[in-house]
């Protein structure tokens, strides 16, 4: 996570909570508390969380009525709800599901778990990535993984598609030769940058014409031209 993302623990029990905040926090994330089932919808709406960790037996409202009211508001129907509950029967289940709960915790629970779930929901809830990339005449298609110049398919290694792929994303921004060789290679430490230089090399001679979008910047690396 880049910038911390808050999750919203509604939950009565106080060792629970403790545990909650605890574990999440270690993880990297903010946390917000609400003890009562009335506080704990206000929060979500004013806060507008990343996830919430939702109890369903609260004093003051129940969990599935805070969920009902989420899922119906496009405000913060977006929000994924993990239930988490003493109740373990199937119907239980099923009913937190078909209010729009994206998961469902059972108690007494693994702290790690629950973490591992939080991490799961919040990135399968991320844009993905833009499937297709290009810049003039190159065309890198991800899901293909093909590249091609005017139409015509271009030959390249699992490492030059890479090596393509990382500039496309970035262009205009200068990437240093030790920046490329840690996200294309997965070098890491003292290594001979020329292995960038001779790869940048082959690949613009691949590409022909396009290639020459590919700049060098002398004493940096390289950056794809606006």
């Amino acid at each position: 996570m880049s910038a911390a993302q808050t999750i919203l623990l509604v939950e009565d029990e106080p060792d629970v909570l403790d545990l909650l905040v605890f574990n999440l926090q270690k993880a990297g994330y903010k946390t917000a508390t609400a003890r009562d089932g009335v506080t704990g919808l206000q929060k979500a709406r004013d806060l507008l969380p990343a996830l919430v960790v939702l109890d369903l037996m609260l004093p003051g409202m129940e969990g599935t009525e805070i969920c009902r009211h989420l899922k119906a508001d496009s405000k913060t129907s977006h929000i994924p709800i993990i239930m988490l509950t003493a109740k373990a029967e199937e119907v239980d289940r099923i009913v937190g599901l078909e209010l729009g709960a994206d998961d469902y915790v059972t108690k007494p629970f693994s702290p790690r778990e629950l973490v591992l779930r939080v991490k799961k929901i919040i990135e399968r809830g991320k844009p993905q990535p833009v499937e297709v990339l290009k810049h003039g005449e190159i065309v890198l298609d991800r899901a293909k993984h093909d590249v091609t110049v005017k139409s015509k398919t271009v030959e390249l290694t699992a490492t030059e598609f890479k090596l393509l792929e990382t500039l496309l994303e970035r262009r205009g921004r200068v990437q240093t030769r030790d920046t490329l060789l840690t996200d294309v290679w997965g070098y890491e430490g003292d290594v001979d940058t020329r292995t960038v230089d001779t790869h940048v090399r082959r690949l613009r001679e691949k590409l022909g014409k396009a290639g020459d979008a590919i700049e060098t910047v002398r004493g940096v690396g390289y950056r794809l031209a606006e």
